[in-house]
């Protein structure tokens, strides 16, 4: 299939590396882009087609990413509409609903929405997919193999739980970065060098990340067995429990994904 993406930004760099690496060849990519420094950087780094012209885009692929900020895509799916014939319409612009870009697209139902997240960047994302009704089988192939460049997918059937993947893996590494960033600054506190401090976070995240993906027991499993009675990590366990930790985390993950449905209706509203 040809594929052509409607902005260059990151996350659209980051498909196309993936899907170069996936033996798709440059040929099959195209790249609207309307910035000229934006064009010849994505020429540069992937000898990828890139057009200033949204309807030379269009008539190249069979697959449209529109990969546009969120406030931007009600203009640009209302230009683009004209254009569409049997095209699958990938958006990974986050926040808003397919229904949305359904109605600025003229009634064009043939749309995948995808929530990639920022590790995309490194090819490790895991991605939220929702496709409408008029969405075949083949499609939706398609569209796995599209973001499937950059890590693990997983369809809902319900757009509304699209909120929820927001808040957990959209937002997610955001929270990550958080408790990487304590853990630094507590291991500072405790007389470690930064450098000591930033290595021994993030490589302990990693582990135990590792750790959780080969094993096929709970988390919850995973932490008592590292929690030895009467010893350090009880304690520290003991702490969190104190302080609320894991209900303020539930209740940061629920502010998010109701941020995601305010953004939804505020951008849906255009």
């Amino acid at each position: 299939m040809n594929i052509t993406f409607i902005g260059g930004g990151n996350m659209a760099s980051a498909l196309i590396g993936g899907l170069l690496q996936q033996d798709f060849s440059p040929g099959q990519l195209c790249v609207v882009e309307i910035s000229p420094e934006g064009r010849e950087k994505l020429q540069h780094a992937f000898s990828v087609q890139t057009v200033a012209d949204l309807a030379r885009g269009a008539a190249h692929g069979e697959v449209i990413v529109l990969a546009v900020k969120p406030q931007q895509l009600s203009a640009l799916a209302r230009e683009l509409a004209p254009l569409l014939e049997n095209h699958l319409v990938i958006s990974i612009a986050a926040g808003i609903r397919a229904t949305d870009i359904c109605r600025w697209l003229g009634g064009h139902s043939r749309i995948v929405r995808a929530m990639p997240n920022t590790p995309a960047l490194i090819r490790a994302a895991v991605t939220g997919l929702y496709a409408m009704p008029g969405v075949t089988s083949e499609e939706k192939h398609n569209a796995e193999a599209v973001l499937g460049a950059v890590g693990s997918v997983l369809w809902v059937e319900r757009e509304e739980l699209l909120d929820a993947v927001t808040a957990i893996s959209g937002s997610g590494p955001a929270y990550v970065f958080y408790f990487i960033e304590a853990m630094q600054s507590a291991a500072r506190e405790l007389g470690l060098t930064p450098a000591q401090a930033r290595q021994m976070s993030i490589d302990t995240v990693l582990g135990a990340a590792r750790l959780a993906g080969a094993s096929s027991e709970d988390a919850a499993v995973l932490r008592a067995r590292v929690t030895s009675p009467g010893g350090t990590t009880e304690r520290a366990v003991a702490s969190l429990e104190h302080d609320g930790v894991k209900s303020a985390i539930t209740r940061a993950i629920q502010a998010a994904s109701q941020r995601s449905k305010e953004l939804a209706d505020e951008f849906g509203s255009a």
